[in-house]
């Protein structure tokens, strides 16, 4: 009986939230201002985390730069400072927490796919969080992808390569959910979080990768679109937003119907630059 009117009492809420919701849908959301924040970029020397990094540069942030390539993460630096920002970098792996154990080389490019895509996320969250929950204050970016929502068959010869970056992509998108309801319950309001979505970026991590339904994506363009979620607390960025309605259909089509969607979009590409066991 208790439990019965404790599910009425949330009809009200429910009420509400679909009433917030439309609102925020209808009315722009005023950007924060993040000038003088200090923004820490992981995998600055290249791609997204370049173009991000240029993105806060603009906005007059304090700019703390980590990535495994030296070299790149000086050119961003330099092109940063040019913008007037105050940039420090460090030369960091972001994938390895240790460097003790080897293991067999299929098992140690798994290992190296989940420990760039989501252990990382932990390391580097668990180093700042502490301070950030005593000053309730801060914002905290995961970077998943459009696969950590909806994974597509690519090819057979990358079919190792394809698991397991789906599934760390997944992991990611499960660790801004559970990271951002942990701090809504612990009242820490004032640490936002967003998860950036993306379809295929390019990087060159993927070499001439081709979609039917959608574009490839510019590294510059994805950063703009995720700055403009961060100033306005966006939970969680799709790029392009047409991915709403990808995943939209996955929850309402059946199986075999998501499978022709999933033919349709004919994603291919050459190989995975880098990626050790291919043809």
């Amino acid at each position: 009986m208790h439990a019965a009117l404790e599910l009425l009492g949330l009809l009200p809420l429910l009420l509400l939230s679909y009433l917030e919701a439309l609102a925020r849908l209808l009315l722009p959301s005023r950007p924060k201002s993040v000038q003088g924040e200090t923004v820490l970029v992981t995998g600055a020397g290249h791609g997204l985390g370049r173009a991000t990094a240029l993105e806060f540069a603009q906005r007059c942030c304090c700019l703390v730069l980590w990535d495994v390539n030296q070299h790149g993460i000086e050119e961003t630096a330099a092109e940063c400072k040019r913008l007037g920002a105050t940039v420090h970098t460090f030369v960091v792996d972001c994938s390895k927490r240790e460097e003790i154990y080897r293991a067999a080389e299929k098992d140690h490019q798994i290992e190296q796919t989940f420990a760039v895509n989501i252990l990382a996320h932990f390391w580097t969250t668990k180093a700042f969080l502490p301070t950030m929950m005593k000053n309730n204050h801060g914002h905290i970016v995961t970077v998943s992808s459009a696969a950590g929502h909806m994974p597509a068959s690519f090819m057979l010869s990358y079919w190792l390569f394809v698991i397991s970056f789906s599934s760390s992509k997944f992991a990611a998108v499960g660790f801004h959910k559970a990271l951002t309801q942990e701090l809504s319950a612990l009242g820490k309001d004032g640490i936002k979080t967003t998860c950036l979505c993306p379809i295929f970026i390019n990087t060159g991590f993927v070499k001439n990768p081709k979609m039917r339904l959608m574009p490839i994506l510019e590294p510059d363009m994805v950063a703009k679109k995720l700055l403009e979620g961060i100033l306005i607390n966006q939970k969680m960025i799709f790029v392009p937003s047409s991915l709403n309605i990808f995943l939209f259909m996955e929850k309402i089509l059946p199986e075999r119907a998501l499978a022709a969607l999933n033919k349709l979009q004919a994603i291919q590409f050459d190989k995975v630059v880098g990626y050790r066991n291919k043809e």
